[in-house]
């Protein structure tokens, strides 16, 4: 079986006045994203302490079963 991981990171964003309080993502076209999440799977993954907040280079480094 093949799959795709497709890791967002700094994605968040806040809700702007000058796109109807909704967030740039919110607002943008995004047909591919929009076919994944649709038909996708999700879960959860904790690659690091569930209580500890990484930072990017340590989320993505804990993803592929590194030590920091």
């Amino acid at each position: 079986m093949k799959g795709v991981l497709v890791i967002i990171d700094g994605l968040a964003d806040r809700a702007c006045r000058l796109l109807g309080d909704k967030t740039p993502l919110e607002t943008a076209k995004k047909p591919n994203s929009d076919y994944f999440s649709e038909n996708g799977q999700l879960g959860y993954m904790y690659p690091v302490h569930e209580d500890f907040v990484p930072g990017t280079s340590e989320a993505i480094v804990s993803l592929f079963a590194q030590d920091w």
